[in-house]
């Protein structure tokens, strides 16, 4: 089985490029989306020309912002949304399938901002998702996927030192909450299997050429419950595929 996860930067908008011809090519069996920036019937009219999947979709109250998507070819036995706290709710940033072995969680972490002005906020979500996550485990095994806005090591961008403490998606805060994560059970596919591979970035500015010279952060993640990790056979981050300021990051498992 394959899934991929992809930040689309609005599904509307990347369907009129390569969005279903990159999707043939990755043919995944489940592809889970982050930032529709649709609401759910714009979701399922702009994914209409693609079959052999069921859609389900979480959008967020404020129309063409936030929004998660999962699309399956094999029907889950349940689908939920959000994490049932109101005020992390309304934005349409968590969509849950239930598999017979797994959970399957897709996530659009809120960004703290380019003032910072949610910073706080940030760490008020971070801490409510890890028990959301942690509450579902007590049942089944959870693969998290999606884009945390964290870049969780130096390794992870490019310019760690002038970031760090200064920029959104780096900041002690958020690595606080994505430590809180890995040490609390769940284990960073792409790390697990390169531990040492620098410049594998998931997302890249849209200013100054960032992309064309490979300068990024990796802040679109799989992690996975620690007792299923074996069940992981590969990670892999697209960044060859075009279309949004993220590329798309998959796992394959046995």
């Amino acid at each position: 089985m394959k899934i991929i996860s992809w930040n689309v930067n609005g599904i509307r908008a990347i369907t009129k490029k390569n969005f279903f011809t990159d999707i043939e090519a990755l043919n995944p069996d489940i592809l889970c989306i982050q930032e529709t920036k649709a609401q759910d019937d714009q979701v399922a009219e702009a994914l209409k020309p693609l079959n052999g999947f069921h859609i389900y979709s979480n959008s967020a109250e404020k129309k063409g912002y936030s929004g998660t998507a999962i699309l399956t070819k094999t029907k889950p036995l349940s689908i939920s949304k959000g994490i049932g706290i109101n005020e992390h709710d309304n934005e349409g940033r968590v969509l849950c399938a239930e598999y017979n072995n797994f959970y399957l969680v897709t996530v659009y972490v809120p960004n703290s901002g380019s003032d910072l002005k949610r910073l706080e906020y940030r760490q008020t979500w971070d801490l409510a998702f890890f028990n959301y996550l942690r509450n579902l485990e007590k049942t089944k095994p959870v693969i998290v996927c999606g884009d945390m806005n964290v870049a969780h090591h130096p390794i992870d961008l490019t310019h760690p030192k002038p970031n760090y403490n200064k920029s959104a998606g780096y900041m002690q805060e958020e690595i606080d909450g994505m430590d809180r994560l890995t040490k609390g059970g769940f284990t960073d596919s792409f790390r697990h299997f390169f531990p040492e591979k620098a410049e594998a970035y998931s997302w890249w500015s849209y200013r100054a050429n960032a992309r064309s010279k490979n300068v990024g952060w990796r802040i679109d993640y799989f992690l996975i419950s620690k007792n299923f990790m074996p069940t992981i056979e590969s990670a892999k981050i697209y960044n060859e595929i075009m279309g949004s300021d993220h590329c798309p990051v998959g796992v394959k498992l046995k």
